[in-house]
Order: C-alpha cells, then sequence, then structure tokens
C-alpha cells in the first residue's frame, strides 16, 4: 500500500498572519496532520495562544515567533529564529494581509502603500527568504501563498485587487524558477471568509452571499483545511505554479439573482460563525450570537450598510 501522501508527521512550517482567521486555520490543519508549526504574526498575545492551542490539542511542537513582513528584517529574523528552532524549514505559508476600503478617486498614496507593502511586498519577501533556505538545506520545500477570488474579479478596490494578482502572478514566476531546487510554489485564492476582518459584516450581506454561490454557505477557514494540507504535502509534489480557487463557485458567474438551492446547505448559518466567535474570543473581542461587532471594523459595516442603502 502507498504511504499516506497527506501525513506531514515531522515537517517543520511556519504560517505568517496565523493569530486568526485563515491563518490559524492553516496552522491547525497543518499540526493536523502531523507538522510542527511555528506561528507568525504581530499580535503577541493571539500568536502565543493559538500556538499553545495547538501544541495541547495535537501534541505538536508550536511557538509564537514576532514578524512584521513589511519589514525586511523582521522577517528575515524571524524566519531564522524558526530554522534554529526547528532545525530546518519545509513549509512556509505566507498568508498576512491587509486590506483598506475606499474608493479610488480618493485613496490615498499612504494606504495605498500599506496594502502593497504588506500583500505583495510583504509577500515576496516571506517567500524569498523560506526560499532561500530551502535552497541552502538542498531539501527543496513548499510555499503556499494566499492570494484572493479578488485576483480575478473586480469587487473591492484597486489596491487589494492588484495587490492579489500580483501574488498569483508570483507564485508562478517563483515556481518557474525554483522548480530546479524542487521547490513547490503555489497559491490558495479564498472566497469572502468569515474571519475577524469580517466580524463587521452585517447579517443581510452574509445572506446576499450565500444566495449567490453556488454551495449556499459563506466561507470558514475550515473550508481551507483540505487545500492547504494539499499542498503543502507530498500529496501535490507535481503541482507548481498553480492558484488554487476556493470560493464555493461564488466566481463561476455574474448572477444576476439569488440560487435557488434544491437541498440544504453542507453549512447552516450558527455553524458558519462558529469558528469567527471562537477567534474573537481568543482576541478579546466580545460579538453578539452571529459572531457581529460592529465597532470592531466599523468601515467596513459602514461601507456595506450604504451599498444596502442605496
Amino acid at each position: 500500500m502507498p504511504k499516506n501522501l497527506f501525513d506531514l508527521t515531522g515537517r517543520k512550517a511556519l504560517v505568517t498572519g496565523a493569530s486568526g482567521g485563515i491563518g490559524k486555520g492553516y496552522a491547525h490543519a497543518l499540526a493536523s496532520a502531523g507538522a510542527d508549526v511555528a506561528i507568525l504574526c504581530r499580535n503577541a498575545d493571539a500568536g502565543a495562544k493559538v500556538a499553545a492551542e495547538l501544541t495541547e490539542t495535537f501534541g505538536v511542537d508550536s511557538f509564537f515567533q514576532a514578524c512584521d513582513v513589511s519589514q525586511e528584517s523582521s522577517v528575515d529574523e524571524a524566519i531564522a529564529a524558526v530554522v534554529e528552532r526547528f532545525g530546518r524549514l519545509d513549509i512556509g505559508v505566507n498568508n498576512a494581509g491587509i486590506g483598506i476600503l475606499g474608493g479610488d478617486a480618493d485613496y490615498s498614496l499612504d494606504d495605498w502603500n500599506k496594502v502593497i507593502g504588506v500583500n505583495l511586498t510583504g509577500m515576496w519577501l516571506c517567500a524569498r527568504a523560506e526560499g532561500r533556505v530551502f535552497i541552502k538545506q538542498g531539501t527543496g520545500g513548499k510555499i503556499v501563498n494566499t492570494a484572493s477570488m479578488s485576483a480575478r474579479i473586480s469587487n473591492c478596490n484597486v489596491a487589494y485587487n492588484a495587490s492579489k494578482a500580483a501574488v498569483v502572478q508570483m507564485t508562478k514566476m517563483l515556481a518557474a524558477e525554483w522548480g530546479a531546487y524542487n521547490i513547490n510554489v503555489n497559491s490558495i485564492s479564498p472566497s469572502y471568509l468569515l474571519s475577524p476582518m469580517h466580524a463587521s459584516t452585517p447579517l443581510e450581506i452574509r445572506q446576499k452571499i450565500r444566495e449567490l454561490t453556488p454551495l449556499g454557505y459563506v466561507q470558514r477557514p475550515e473550508d481551507l483545511y483540505g487545500p492547504i494540507i494539499f499542498l503543502a504535502s507530498d500529496a501535490s509534489n507535481y503541482v507548481t505554479g498553480h492558484d488554487l480557487l476556493v470560493d464555493g463557485g461564488h466566481t463561476l458567474n455574474v448572477w444576476m439573482a439569488p440560487l435557488q438551492r434544491a437541498v440544504p446547505p453542507r453549512v447552516s448559518p450558527a455553524e458558519e460563525s462558529a469558528q469567527l466567535k471562537k477567534d474573537l474570543a481568543m482576541l478579546g473581542v466580545s460579538c453578539d450570537d452571529d459572531g457581529i461587532n460592529v465597532d470592531l471594523h466599523p468601515e467596513i459595516a459602514d461601507s456595506y450598510r450604504a451599498m444596502l442603502d442605496s
């Protein structure tokens, strides 16, 4: 019988932006498959809690390492610390990202630089540092970058969409260049996902997302467990330069009307928000029974409210 291609036992991984949401979900998935996971983020309290949770739940070696991906020295120092702690690196998951809302005619250069600095430059700094480690080790490795369905559709603003489209192209270029070292470089493009960033999204918007998504529910971090394990494991050894779109079918068409369901979706509204509420509690943020706190990101709540009222 062939070995379990999805087994990550003994692999050494790092995840940036892992204090909650997508990054925390990635870390949980990798640890559940047996990997030791370093939690890289700026929030020390949340990062340490995630690391402790992984160790307690899965029995793996996990620790928090401070990292500001927009700063070259911080990235290089953090990844060096991971290699020193683990002895090597096998998997680099580059997930840290931000979004700043605003219309493009009034968008400031400062906001543009912040978004590009984290989402693109920061991801490149991490991938470059990981690639250098893999090349020096001579062992190959797996790099997975978080892009977005916004790389393919026009749904936010130029800064965010351009940064994510650039991540997809960066992934392809690095895959082409580093295949010579047995380094696989891929990306994952999620949909609207219930992370703490979207804790202020009104319930009416969640319902619109459900109605315009063929699979009928709003994405959760858990929906990325399979994709990240696949791209980090031996199961994807012949996959590189690929952007894996995980959007429930949302981008398949420009829907003019809500889609009609034949059977209930696999995930209920209560199940959608379960992990979000846990993430918010870990961050010390209060929320209602639906996982909503309009004061956490009022700019998001106001933007969606204006759209609903128009």
